[in-house]
C-alpha cells in the first residue's frame, strides 16, 4: 500500500497533533485527504503511563481521526537534538511520505522538545528537497508545498495567519484526546496547555471556542505561516469585519 499522503504533521511526542491540530486531521480525512502523523519520540519520559500505552493509544487516537498512516522516528524524548543523524532520519520519512503540506509545532514553547521538533521539521523539509542530500534516504528528493505551525495554547502575542473551523469535527478531536487517558484522566495541564484550575478537556474546549470566535464560527485552530498568503478574490473573503 502506498505511504503517500497529502497532509503531515510532525511532532515530539504522542498526543501533540492531537491537541494542537486534531481537528483540522479529522477535517482533512473527512474531506478525503490521505492524513498522517510522524511522532518525533516514543513519549517515555511522561510523567504518566509508559511508551508502549502511549503506542497504544496514539494507534487508537489515529484511527478515531480517520489517519492513514503514523510512524514513530524512536528518538530519545526529552532529548530532541537539530543534528546531522536526527535530519536525515526525519528527510527519510519525508521522503517516504511525500506530503504536501506539513504541520510543524511553533518554534516558541515551554517544553525544549516543541522547540527542537519545529526547528527540526523545518530544516528537513527543506534538506528533504535536495537531491544531492543523503541519497538513498526514503526514495526521491521531495520537498512539501507549504509548512503550516500550529498556534494553539500561545500565550505570546502571535496573531494567527488563519483558524481552521473544526466546530463539525471538534467531538471527534475530543475522543481523539480521550483515547490518551494515561495521560489526561484527571489532569489539569499538558504540554503548552497552562493550568486554570479546570480539567484538561473543559480547558480545551474552552480554547478550541475562544480560535473559533475570532472567525465566528463555534470552534477553531490556529495556524501561523511565514509567508503572506494569496487572495484572489477579496469579494469571498470570510469573517465579517464589522
Amino acid at each position: 500500500m502506498s505511504e503517500q499522503i497529502d497532509l503531515l504533521a510532525i511532532a515530539a511526542h504522542r498526543d501533540d497533533v492531537e491537541l494542537t491540530c486534531g481537528g483540522t486531521l479529522a477535517k482533512a480525512a473527512r474531506a478525503g485527504h490521505r492524513v498522517g502523523i510522524i511522532d518525533l519520540t516514543q513519549g517515555e519520559m511522561g510523567t504518566r503511563g509508559d511508551a508502549a500505552t502511549r503506542a497504544a493509544e496514539a494507534d487508537r487516537a489515529a484511527k478515531t481521526l480517520g489517519v492513514a498512516l503514523r510512524l514513530n522516528a524512536g528518538m530519545r524524548d526529552a532529548h530532541l537534538a537539530n543534528d546531522e543523524l536526527s535530519r536525515e532520519a526525519v528527510v527519510a520519512l519525508i521522503r517516504r511520505t511525500e506530503p504536501k503540506v506539513v504541520i510543524l509545532p511553533f518554534p516558541v514553547g515551554r517544553h525544549p522538545d516543541h522547540r527542537v521538533a519545529s526547528e527540526l521539521g523545518r530544516d528537513a523539509c527543506y534538506l528533504a528537497g535536495l537531491a544531492k542530500y543523503a541519497p538513498g534516504k526514503g526514495g526521491e528528493a521531495h520537498r512539501p508545498y507549504k509548512l503550516l505551525y500550529a498556534l494553539a495554547y500561545r500565550e505570546d502575542p502571535v496573531k494567527p495567519t488563519f483558524v481552521v473551523d473544526i466546530s463539525d469535527v471538534f467531538e471527534k478531536k475530543m475522543e481523539a484526546i480521550r483515547c490518551y487517558s494515561s495521560q489526561f484522566d484527571g489532569a489539569k495541564a499538558a504540554g503548552e496547555v497552562f493550568p486554570t484550575g479546570q480539567d484538561l478537556y473543559e480547558l480545551i474546549r474552552v480554547q478550541s471556542a475562544h480560535y473559533g470566535s475570532l472567525i465566528r464560527r463555534r470552534y477553531g485552530e490556529p495556524f501561523y505561516t511565514a509567508e503572506t498568503q494569496e487572495v484572489d478574490d477579496v469579494l469571498k473573503l470570510g469573517v465579517q469585519s464589522i
